[in-house]
């Protein structure tokens, strides 16, 4: 008995147990690149498996070998090589137009978008410079810039040794992420951990350094919050970095707005707080954040600023 197949955006058809995804597909009228013919050589067919991979063959070696040759994960299958065994199974077409035939194939851009969009729980790290414009108005270009190396060299340091990733920077601010390669638990407990030691060299690099040569204190805040995010790549050619999206993004966003107001710079959502190991009853806050309807409970982890209107 034939087996139903849900292409997403195209319909629903079906599938016999010895007819590939491909060929149920051309069979129902939809227009399936194929630019090999069905042979495993070129991936035009290929699909995104979104339900009921477990019903579908395993790869075979000619599929084994383009993935391996292509690097898609393993969400994507051949739909030229690919059965459905059991079952019913949900799957979407990458290559829809010539396009995306370009986009994923043939031009300059396709060895580096192979990865989909795909959805994680994350957490995600907003850090910003407090009081910088004193420092600004005050000091030569050089000195600005060199100061904003070292502190980013700091930075960089402290999320790497916590398997973190900044995503991007921002002037006298970044955005970072953990969680591409650990359960969420351990990617928040990361995430406080690198905000910790960056704090604590911060205050060594101020003594020892920026106090000493320029007379000024570097203050920070950090925001963190988690949750489901969409998680890719958008950029082209050698411009490829992830991109992590959606709503515990602007909310991880706001938190580190939220410490100037709270005179606290370290700001964690109590969604995070309940994940982390050895928690010491930081005080808690309702505050209001813009695009929630609700208030929204945070801790202040950290300390309180030394200095008027950070």
């Amino acid at each position: 008995m034939p087996f139903n197949v849900n292409m997403t955006n195209d319909k629903v058809f079906p599938a016999e147990i010895e007819q590939s995804i491909l060929d149920a597909s051309l069979a129902a009228g939809v227009p399936h690149y194929h630019v090999c013919g069905g042979n495993a050589r070129c991936s035009t067919c290929r699909v995104l498996v979104q339900e009921g991979e477990e019903n579908l063959s395993p790869p075979n070696k000619a599929e084994l070998k383009l993935r391996k040759k292509k690097k898609y994960p393993d969400s994507v299958r051949l739909a030229c090589q690919t059965k459905v065994l059991s079952g019913a199974v949900t799957v979407q077409r990458i290559i829809k137009d010539d396009t995306d035939l370009n986009l994923y194939v043939y031009s300059d851009y396709c060895e580096n978008i192979q990865t989909v969009g795909d959805e994680r729980q994350m957490a995600l790290f907003f850090l910003d410079i407090r009081n910088f414009t004193p420092f600004l108005e005050q000091h030569l270009p050089f000195d600005v810039i060199h100061i904003i190396r070292r502190l980013n060299i700091l930075f960089n340091e402290k999320i790497e040794l916590h398997n973190g990733k900044i995503l991007e920077y921002s002037g006298d601010g970044l955005y970072a992420v953990f969680g591409f390669d650990e359960e969420i638990k351990s990617a928040v407990n990361n995430a406080y951990n690198a905000g910790k030691e960056i704090l604590s060299s911060l205050v060594m690099m101020n003594e020892t350094y920026i106090t000493k040569y320029f007379d000024h204190e570097i203050h920070i805040g950090i925001g963190l919050h988690a949750g489901k995010v969409i998680v890719g790549k958008t950029g082209v050619k050698e411009n490829n970095p992830y991109t992590v999206m959606g709503i515990p993004v602007n909310i991880a966003s706001r938190l580190e707005s939220s410490t100037k107001e709270l005179n606290n710079n370290f700001i964690v959502s109590d969604y995070v707080y309940r994940f982390l190991n050895g928690s010491n009853n930081a005080p808690q806050k309702q505050i209001k954040l813009k695009g929630v309807s609700e208030p929204f409970d945070v801790r202040l982890v950290g300390e309180e600023y030394s200095f008027i209107n950070p």
